[in-house]
């Protein structure tokens, strides 16, 4: 047997649990740290060619591992911008050279630039929504822009759908056609009104005078002014200009619902000024014997108004809630993962970069197929379990002293075999 040997082979044991002690002290220290994955230190042993009569020692050799996939609980808040995940998948985030990264830790707060960052200084990613639906490349995070809610404030949408369901009396009376609101005649009369405020490119309210009149049997016109060209509260008519739509509805006496075999019209293109073309859907408009009565009305757009607060569902959508009460959807915050998540490269900041053992990134959403649920206003804890760190801990030291004996007997066992010589 080698002295020597038996050195180096105490050494490498106290090597190894000075590493298991490593990452012991991390995991204590991170016991509070949002969205961390504790460390652990793996033994294999290194065996060396012995002969029959004579061992050779080996040595021990560590790895360290994460359980990264490990789920932590969760801890509630009142932050609408902090987010956990539960199940697969990982936030997207990104350093201010613009590299991307995944994490668990979701505590995001706005910063001086309204951009969502959180603890470790790296910024929340996502796909913007204003513009219609994103384009989301599912192997790759090109499209993603930083989440930034300081520009939000005063913002105004232009209106462009809405839906507009009305009963309109069967027992009406026919209205003539020169006095129909589409002559726009002083003599006009009609059998309803009702208004409804759009908003035009910048945000300023439209109201829009819609009228219904019985044009003839079972044929309803259907006429949309702009309010502000009536010349007067009580007397619109007639109007400083002509009408903004006019279209026809044509009802099935037998159901009282709008004619599938013509067919009718079910809805209207109102061209809103200096605004978009609003689509007033009025496919379930009915012509019953019972009176006028607006079963639905509602219409898109908002005017300018400053942010009340942000909201995030658990889709991943984020929400601008406005001092007005308009909601308007501005982000889809994605998801992503690999393979074999705990195979990912921890850095600095509780954030991972994929490796060649990892698996290649995939990006989707929350709730869709491998991917786990987002749970706003909730942060994920840490894995660690203090416990049985310390239990580790003097596991640890006991056999890291252990060595050290192992080391100080071939020391002296080495000073006996020099004392021969003298």
């Amino acid at each position: 047997m080698s002295l020597f040997g038996m050195m180096r082979t105490s050494t490498s044991g106290m090597n190894a649990q000075a590493n298991r002690l490593g990452t012991v002290a991390d995991n204590i220290a991170n016991s509070n740290t949002a969205g961390y994955k504790k460390a652990s230190t793996e033994f294999s042993t290194l065996v060396l060619q012995s002969g029959t009569s004579d061992y050779t020692p080996g040595s021990v050799e560590t790895e360290v591992r994460y359980g990264i996939s490990e789920q932590g609980g969760f801890e509630f808040t009142t932050s609408a911008t902090d987010l956990a995940i539960r199940g697969t998948g990982f936030l997207l985030v990104a350093d201010e050279s613009g590299a991307t990264y995944l994490t668990r830790a979701g505590a995001f707060v706005q910063n001086g630039n309204g951009d969502l960052v959180n603890t470790g200084g790296y910024t929340m990613m996502g796909y913007p929504v204003t513009g219609g639906v994103p384009n989301v490349v599912a192997n790759g995070t090109a499209g993603l822009v930083p989440v930034n809610v300081g520009t939000l404030a005063l913002q105004a949408e232009a209106s462009t759908v809405g839906a507009f369901n009305v009963n309109l009396p069967s027992t009406a009376t026919i209205v003539a056609a020169a006095d129909l609101p589409s002559a726009n005649a002083a003599t006009a009369t009609y059998t309803a009104k009702s208004s409804l405020v759009a908003y035009d490119n910048i945000g300023n309210q439209i109201t829009l005078d819609v009228y219904a009149s019985l044009s003839s049997a079972n044929n309803w016109e259907i006429t949309v002014f702009d309010q502000s060209q009536a010349a007067a509260p009580g007397a619109p008519f007639p109007y400083a200009a002509g009408p903004l739509v006019t279209t026809t509805l044509t009802f099935d006496p037998t159901t009282g619902g709008l004619d599938t075999v013509l067919p009718s019209p079910t809805s209207i293109s109102i061209p809103i000024p200096n605004g978009q073309t609003l689509v007033l859907d009025m496919a379930q408009t009915s012509e019953l014997p019972a009176p006028y009565q607006v079963l639905e009305a509602t219409v898109d757009g908002n005017g300018p108004s400053a942010v009340d607060r942000i909201e995030i569902d658990d889709t991943g959508t984020l929400y601008a809630v406005y001092e007005n009460g308009a909601r308007t959807a501005t982000y889809l915050i994605p998801l992503a993962t690999v393979v074999s998540p705990d195979n990912l490269v921890p850095l600095a900041g509780n954030v991972f970069v994929p490796s060649s053992e990892s698996g290649p990134l995939r990006v989707g959403f929350a709730g869709t197929a491998g991917f786990g649920a987002l749970v706003p206003k909730a942060l994920e804890k840490s894995t660690v379990d203090i416990a049985s760190e310390l239990t580790t801990m003097i596991e640890a030291q006991n056999i890291y002293t252990a060595n050290s004996k192992v080391f100080q007997t071939a020391a002296d066992l080495m000073e006996v075999l020099i004392n021969l010589k003298r």
